[in-house]
């Protein structure tokens, strides 16, 4: 119990508000959001939706491809949809938007190296990932490839369905595209949280293979 409170549920409310706040340094770039954003604008042109509806559904959709590769939800899941949200909008009311190209690509490029860490830090809490993340874990899990192919393939798939739809692609969100992968892969072996339990004769839980 203590090892619980002490590092993980810690962890992942850090890893969390970290995650909503790099969403927010990176809209405010105003270079480009991420495809899965870009899916969103998409969707919402299409369907009239506003585009928080449409982001809401995107998300329970990708919770329904959990069920095929046996992703099972868990109290990070949940936080993760409650969290994340007022933690942006937290971000959006206090960070300002630059007008000079290079105080744009600093944060953007701020936002995205926060954002790898954060998803290093709430995945490595071992509490359950989101929806999106969860989709990406799960599929390293079942089949065995590699996170940093897992995760962009999944953004660049996602990236063509937005764009096709519609949504607004920009330099920003190319980049996100290719790079969140091997940042986020570099990031969870360092910042997972072993399993202290003995299984299969020995104690503790390796991170994802990279």
């Amino acid at each position: 119990m203590s090892h619980l409170f002490l590092r993980r549920v810690p962890q992942l409310l850090v890893g969390l508000f970290c995650y909503g706040f790099a969403i927010a340094m990176m809209i405010q770039a105003g270079i480009g959001v991420s495809p899965w954003d870009v899916l969103g604008q998409g969707v919402a042109l299409q369907s009239g939706l506003p585009f928080g509806v449409a982001t809401n559904i995107i998300g329970l959709l990708v919770l329904l491809l959990w069920i095929p590769i046996r992703q099972k939800p868990g109290i990070g899941t949940v936080l993760n949809v409650a969290l994340v949200g007022p933690s942006a909008e937290v971000g959006l009311a206090i960070l300002p938007m630059p007008t000079e190209l290079w105080a744009q690509i600093l944060l953007f490029t701020g936002g995205l190296t926060l954002l790898a860490l954060a998803t290093g830090l709430y995945i490595g809490a071992r509490m359950g990932p989101g929806p999106r993340d969860g989709l990406m874990t799960g599929i390293h899990r079942k089949w065995g490839w590699k996170i940093w192919k897992v995760r962009t393939l999944i953004e660049l798939t996602v990236l063509a369905i937005g764009w096709v739809l519609g949504g607004t692609v920009g330099v920003g969100t190319v980049a996100f595209a290719l790079l969140i992968g091997p940042m986020v892969n570099a990031a969870l072996p360092l910042l997972h949280i072993p399993d202290p339990r003995p299984r299969g004769g020995a104690a503790g839980t390796a991170a994802p293979a990279t």
